[in-house]
């Protein structure tokens, strides 16, 4: 889903792992090379470097590579109405003071950063039905992606000295998500989708802060329905429900009414 734009995308959000992981999208100025295989069988091979300032990376206020990516892709047909693609990506950048908020032990929203490395390994699907190939009318979209994240470095516990107690020590963790969404054209402009999205927090390992913060055993898991008109190439209204449970105890109900116009000339989208 990374490499389609927000507006081409099936619902109004972005999966709870790109909050997680990539901070809702990922983004990098750099350089790709990518290589697509003269077989039969879709096989596509790419690479990138960045400067690695966006998260999960972070501003280093340095020239040179601070992210590298590598992805492959493989896909096909099946007769005239299947089509699939699926692939592997894997990214590495550096965080420097990637500061943020957090709750310690006894309830202090206290302050704390990180310093170091994250790995960022992504497995993606997408299967699409069409009639004989003919989307007009009726069509079916089902994808997936699993996110696996590990990072090691320092970690400082009341970065900003508001407790009195600051304290660096070393630093990993390994966490994953995932979701797996559906969206049926039922009829010309018509579409409804559904989408189940979880965050596992895997294991946490603060070492000596340890004493100040607890790892977190919560899965924050989301609900989403979905039904939206397109009357047109260039606008669409959607209307989405969704529960959110990414609090402990807590359960949030969201209602949306989106509009999305387009303006001017627009590439083609990925598949």
């Amino acid at each position: 889903m990374n490499e389609h734009h927000q507006h081409a995308w099936d619902f109004i959000d972005a999966p709870l792992a790109y909050q997680a992981f990539l901070g809702g999208q990922y983004a990098n100025d750099g350089l790709q090379v990518k290589w697509i295989a003269p077989t039969d069988q879709f096989l596509e091979f790419g690479a990138e470097v960045g400067n690695g300032d966006n998260f999960p990376g972070s501003a280093r206020n340095k020239n040179g590579v601070g992210s590298g990516v590598v992805y492959a892709h493989t896909g096909g047909d099946i007769g005239a109405s299947h089509s699939w693609r699926t692939g592997l990506s894997y990214l590495q950048t550096r965080a420097q003071d990637r500061d943020y908020s957090q709750f310690d032990r006894a309830g202090n929203d206290a302050q704390v950063g990180f310093n170091g490395t994250s790995h960022v390994a992504i497995a993606d699907f997408v299967w699409k039905y069409a009639p004989n190939g003919n989307a007009q009318n009726t069509n079916f979209k089902l994808q997936g992606e699993y996110f696996w994240r590990r990072e090691t470095g320092d970690f400082t516990y009341d970065v900003d000295g508001a407790l009195g107690l600051t304290h660096t020590s070393a630093y990993t963790s390994r966490q994953t998500g995932w979701y797996l969404q559906g969206v049926y054209q039922f009829m010309p402009y018509w579409r409804a989708g559904a989408r189940y999205d979880r965050l596992d927090p895997g294991h946490i390992d603060y070492g000596a802060n340890a004493a100040f913060l607890e790892s977190p055993a919560f899965h924050p898991e989301r609900y989403t329905l979905m039904v939206d008109y397109t009357p047109s190439e260039f606008s669409r209204v959607r209307l989405q429900w969704g529960q959110s449970k990414t609090q402990a105890g807590v359960t949030d109900n969201q209602l949306f009414l989106q509009y999305i116009l387009t303006l001017g000339a627009h590439g083609a989208h990925k598949f």
